[in-house]
């Protein structure tokens, strides 16, 4: 990955959202383990960015090495399945990694067709949009982020201004 890319992403990170409480060692043992088991890609390879909006939000799966043609097909694979289990109210995937009280799971489970999950190839990557005007749910997928975050603390990063629709700085 271009580590220029990559320093800007961190530096968005740290300057635009709240801390992220810090995670028990022992749980991203955890959810990684059970990740690996759900997602096909190699978490050490890749980068989560998780990027919260008015209307909801955008999770973005990128390769680390833009050139790792193999990590950026199970991305795209695996984050194109996902909004379409998503659309259905399957979200069996994340309940998997992170248990059936993550935050905002329930409610985002439970909303089929309220919530748009709109699929995007990004060069390195894929991401999906999370859009809905209602504003209960527009929380339950911040909640969810957040949780995803601290769950994937070592893979994962908020997202900054400019992060999403594959505009990266």
């Amino acid at each position: 990955m271009n580590k220029t890319f990559l320093s800007t992403v961190l530096m968005l990170s740290v300057t635009t959202v709240q801390a992220i409480p810090p995670v028990d060692p022992a749980r991203l043992d955890e959810v990684q383990e059970r990740g690996s088991h759900v997602m096909p890609f190699a978490l050490e390879k890749t980068l989560h960015i998780f990027n919260k909006t008015e209307t909801g939000g955008i999770q973005q799966v990128i390769a680390k090495d833009a050139a790792d043609s193999e990590q950026i097909g199970l991305v795209r694979s695996h984050l194109s399945q996902l909004a379409t289990h998503f659309a259905d109210g399957d979200f069996s995937g994340p309940r998997r990694i992170h248990g059936d009280d993550m935050p905002g799971v329930k409610a985002l489970a439970s909303a089929a067709g309220k919530v748009r999950f709109v699929y995007r190839e990004l060069p390195n990557g894929a991401e999906i949009e999370y859009r809905t005007e209602d504003k209960p749910l527009i929380e339950a997928i911040h909640n969810y982020f957040d949780a995803q975050l601290s769950d994937h603390a070592r893979h994962a990063v908020p997202g900054g201004h400019g992060m999403h629709h594959g505009h990266q700085p």
